[in-house]
């Protein structure tokens, strides 16, 4: 982690970036000295202080913000340039950046710091001469592939080179592709800057496929440029599988998360259980492809010596009603993969590698199922669709009892008749970030995230506690707990809702400066109601800027056993927002819509 100049403080890391990740370890600040310290007073003795970027920060972002603080009063100044500061005497202005080393020079009362910044090009000149561009060789990791299955190559290359790749004996010629645009990483869309950016470099690509299983080894990439020629060994082998030996796996995580790609960058689908098998088609790197579409983490599974490929009938399920909830019981003959979607007043499960011989289902008047429908949409795919009295459930759990499918979907709990009353209702609240390991972002004085959440959270549990809530907190010091830990809890503690509290950041080319809100982010369609009733409270009730409503896959928006909703209450990076954030009087303010906020969902129509 970087450290901040002056302050001895980590640095800000990107909001974007840090969101969901947790830390360990001890406080810079005790809770109990917060009310002390704030409004923040500058962090050095000196009285200039820059807490981001750290001094040599490289990155590609055409500008960049500084965060930092001088006592109130006098001037500051930014490359000659005077700068806008909080009451408080915070700032954070943005500087273009010129590619290369860029000299940073502040200047407050005699004082002056300087720090380089360093900009990188987001796309590097190919230097003369035939060679490939550092990165570009694919496949960039091992593969295993089906007979047959297209296999793509590719490389960077300089103009009017000719370039080829040799593997398994056979020479695959790659050729020029027509430009194409590079996509920005998911945070761009947090600032709105995810427009597609149009690539110079030339890419040579080509699609071969393999019929004969075995083992191919890496491919050897050629470049030809004139007279001259070089060659290049690339980093991933090639292996073709063979049908009648391709692997089974049981799911040995509590939850194997599944993604639509070979890494942790692609979206997460449906967690499959324990004790889940699925037949393997094809390997990337770590992560194996399942018959279904799916990817999974290879560390979550184990192999299968000599297993065959998983497969079941269906005769029959049925549902139960217990301790507040619908379970559904699909008896099976292994416990096989699936897939849910959850709508508006319905929830479907697809159920793979299964063939229905159903000629008896009981269907009982439940307090949550309506109807149920069901179909062989595939010759080895069942869909279930569950039509519902209300439009969302409550949050959903899944498990395999032996080798029977558990779906447990939640009742509605006794609701309120009046929006400040929430008895009956179990709330858990999750303080984000929290230790040494784990600060999230950083205001201008220093003072990290993880220590103005915890005050925040406690005085939310005081709102909710009064108005007859029962609160569970993810932590209530300054202690170590993982993410899966604080995902287990909301899981274990079968609340009605679930809420972490959070501030926000930006990533370099975002406008600390006038960049302000509070935000609420959810995943489920289960709790975008809930996301909705908080966000339009704060800023309405409070006269708080919004940043919105965002879908987004968050850690601790994920968990489906409950609605689960990130708020991010306000940017820390922000000078004047950020002594609104640690306001004692408004943080009670802010804790006081939030809560109403849940009663305005709770009392809403559901019909």
């Amino acid at each position: 982690m970087h450290r901040s100049r002056n302050l001895g403080l980590p640095s800000l890391s990107s909001g974007a970036a840090r969101w969901g990740r947790l830390g360990d370890g001890l406080s810079l600040l005790t809770a109990a000295l917060l009310c002390a310290l704030f409004p923040a007073r500058p962090a050095s003795a000196e009285g200039l202080a820059v807490v981001y970027p750290p001094n040599g920060h490289v990155t590609t972002a055409e500008r960049i913000f500084l965060i930092g603080t001088a006592a109130p009063g006098d001037v500051v100044w930014l490359n000659g340039q005077r700068v806008h500061r909080s009451p408080g005497g915070h700032f954070a202005p943005s500087l273009p950046l010129a590619v290369g080393s860029n000299l940073v020079t502040l200047a407050h009362r005699g004082q002056t710091l300087q720090m380089t910044v360093v900009r990188k090009p987001q796309e590097v000149p190919l230097a003369s001469g035939p060679h490939f561009a550092e990165g570009s060789l694919e496949p960039a990791q091992d593969r295993a592939v089906q007979p047959g299955e297209a296999v793509r190559f590719a490389a960077v290359a300089p103009p009017g080179a000719l370039v080829s790749v040799h593997i398994g004996g056979r020479t695959v010629p790659l050729v020029p592709q027509p430009p194409a645009s590079r996509l920005p990483d998911n945070k761009a869309g947090l600032t709105g800057q995810n427009a597609p950016v149009a690539v110079t470099r030339v890419t040579y690509a080509g699609v071969a496929r393999f019929g004969t299983p075995g083992r191919l080894g890496k491919p050897i990439f050629q470049v030809s440029l004139g007279a001259e020629r070089a060659q290049t060994l690339g980093s991933g082998s090639l292996e073709v599988m063979a049908p009648e030996r391709q692997p089974v796996i049981e799911v040995s995580a509590e939850a194997g998360i599944t993604r639509s790609g070979p890494s942790s960058d692609f979206s997460r689908g449906t967690p499959l259980p324990r004790g889940t098998r699925a037949l393997v088609t094809g390997r990337d790197g770590q992560f194996l492809r399942l018959a279904h579409g799916a990817w999974i983490d290879q560390q979550e599974t184990v192999t299968l010596p000599g297993a065959v490929p998983p497969a079941s009938v269906v005769r029959s399920l049925r549902w139960r009603t217990r301790a507040g909830q619908t379970e559904v019981l699909i008896p099976l003959q292994q416990a096989l993969p699936f897939q849910i979607e959850v709508g508006e007043r319905e929830l479907n499960l697809q159920l793979h590698h299964a063939q229905a011989q159903t000629d008896i289902i009981r269907t009982d008047e439940d307090p949550l199922i309506r109807r149920l429908d069901w179909s062989q949409v595939g010759p080895d795919r069942i869909r279930y669709r569950f039509a519902l009295k209300t439009p969302l459930p409550w949050g959903y759990q899944t498990r395999y009892e032996g080798t029977t499918l558990v779906l447990a979907m939640r009742h509605a709990p006794p609701l309120p008749a009046h929006q400040r009353r929430l008895e009956g209702l179990r709330i858990v609240l999750d303080a984000g970030h929290g230790g040494s390991g784990d600060r999230g972002t950083h205001g201008p004085t220093g003072v990290p995230e993880k220590d103005v959440t915890l005050p925040m959270t406690r005085r939310l549990r005081s709102e909710l506690e009064a108005r007859g809530a029962t609160v569970v907190m993810t932590r209530d010091g300054d202690e170590e707990v993982g993410l899966k830990a604080r995902t287990d809890i909301i899981a274990s503690s079968t609340p009605h809702l679930a809420l972490s509290l959070h501030y926000n950041a930006l990533p370099d080319a975002g406008d600390a400066e006038n960049t302000r809100g509070f935000g609420a982010f959810w995943y489920h369609p289960q709790a975008h109601g809930l996301a909705q009733a908080i966000h339009r409270r704060v800023t309405q009730d409070l006269g708080r800027p919004s940043y919105g409503v965002w879908w987004d896959n968050l850690a601790l928006a994920r968990p489906s056993a409950a609605p689960s909703v990130l708020l991010e209450m306000g940017f820390l990076i922000n000078p004047e927002e950020y002594e609104w954030c640690v306001d004692a009087h408004e943080q009670r303010r802010l804790a006081e819509a939030i809560a109403d906020g849940v009663g305005d969902w709770l009392l809403r129509p559901r019909e």
